[in-house]
């Protein structure tokens, strides 16, 4: 498995298919992005995190970022998901976990730790935070913390 990227590090660049079609990272450049790795849909905490999402869009919209979740199984299950909870964010399918081990964050036993990576506009990991135990996630308030104490963007 592939070690976590550094804050500083260049962000690794991947592109899966999601509920809102494919998402690469590198298109997204100029912007900031908060990749939400989650270990799977319809679990309880997994949903209480992306819910809390849709229910702070308005916020996090004001925050300039995208965020977008990313966990195991198919397009299919992401839709699923989505649309039994109204999810507003868009869900990424990595189905073969590829991505979650390019971010040093697969698992054997939970196929996708939980786990929050800021990407800037410069493509570089801004900030990072890794779970150890899944049953707590990044709020909104958490991330708007974060945000106001990254640097602006010099790209």
């Amino acid at each position: 498995m592939a070690s976590t990227p550094q804050i500083g590090d260049s962000a690794p660049d991947f592109t899966l298919d999601g509920t809102d079609g494919p998402f690469t990272l590198s298109a997204r450049r100029g912007e900031r992005v908060v990749l939400a790795f989650y270990p799977g849909d319809e679990t309880t905490v997994c949903t209480k995190q992306m819910c809390s999402y849709r229910d702070r869009a308005d916020d996090l919209s004001a925050l300039g970022v995208t965020v977008v979740g990313i966990s195991g199984k198919d397009v299919a299950s992401k839709e699923s998901f989505r649309d039994h909870h109204g999810l507003t964010v868009p869900l990424l399918a990595d189905p073969d976990h590829a991505v979650a081990r390019l971010y040093g964050v697969a698992s054997r036993v939970m196929g996708t730790k939980r786990a929050t990576f800021v990407i800037d506009e410069t493509a570089r990991v801004a900030w990072r935070k890794v779970h150890a135990i899944g049953l707590t996630f990044v709020t909104v308030d958490e991330l708007r913390t974060v945000l106001a104490g990254l640097p602006a963007a010099t790209a």
